[in-house]
């Protein structure tokens, strides 16, 4: 991926510079990350229960993804990437900031794990470049072209791959409770969403179908003030699917 061939891609350079400010503490659970380090276990869950699912793995299984490929687009310093390592899975993660893959590569470093980070878009991935897993989680929200991102993350995955992502629902809630509460109380680094730029799961699923792929599982996210977070059919606030090649 070249500095020539960047402008054709999906990345805001706002959007990667904002993130970027924020590698140094991503994998502090405590720091301006908390709220994904609070986040990952469900995630986590919703992704191995769709591997399981989709690939007939064993639930019991520690490697259900040995001898395939994941893609992890939008990584960050690797909270979703690592755990697909520890999967089994040959892992690639991919960042709109330098920054975030610098510190994901020295985390990996110290975890033992071998890990192929990449600064770059999921667009301009060479034809080589397929994946029986791909992952994107909150992250179409702050592209330039959403339909171009899902166009690219549909050619990266191989024949027979399975699709993951996560993203919040343009809605009321959504607004309340990730901007106005979550960023107004600094729960959330301010100015990390863009309430206009959310997409409905009706908008994100005719994207997907537009790529040539199929939703086949939709789960809400949603806040319990007990429990924290937890998987639900209430997709108000935030959803995750999984998509096939249709």
């Amino acid at each position: 991926m070249t500095d020539a061939t960047q402008q054709n891609s999906t990345i805001d350079p706002a959007e990667a510079a904002h993130f970027g400010k924020l590698a140094a503490e991503w994998w502090n659970p405590k720091g301006s990350s908390a709220m994904l380090h609070r986040l990952n276990p469900v995630r986590l869950g919703f992704v191995r229960a769709m591997i399981d699912r989709h690939f007939g793995t064993p639930h019991n299984e520690r490697r259900p993804l040995a001898g395939g490929r994941a893609l992890d687009v939008g990584c960050g310093a690797g909270l979703l990437t690592e755990p697909l390592a520890r999967m089994g899975a040959a892992a690639t993660g991919l960042d709109a900031a330098a920054e975030n893959i610098a510190a994901a590569r020295l985390h990996a470093e110290g975890q033992g794990l071998a890990i192929d980070y990449r600064h770059g878009s999921v667009e301009l991935l060479g034809a080589e470049d397929r994946f029986d897993l791909v992952c994107s989680m909150e992250v179409i929200e702050h592209v330039t072209d959403p339909a171009a991102f899902v166009a690219g993350l549909g050619r990266a995955l191989a024949p027979g791959g399975l699709m993951l992502l996560s993203t919040p629902n343009r809605t009321a809630l959504s607004k309340l409770a990730l901007i106005t509460v979550g960023e107004g109380l600094g729960q959330i680094p301010r100015g990390t969403h863009d309430w206009q730029k959310f997409l409905k799961p009706d908008e994100l699923g005719h994207l997907l179908e537009d790529a040539g792929l199929q939703v086949i599982e939709t789960r809400g996210l949603s806040f319990d003030p007990m429990k924290g977070f937890t998987l639900s059919d209430d997709i108000r606030m935030d959803y995750l699917l999984a998509a096939v090649a249709a």
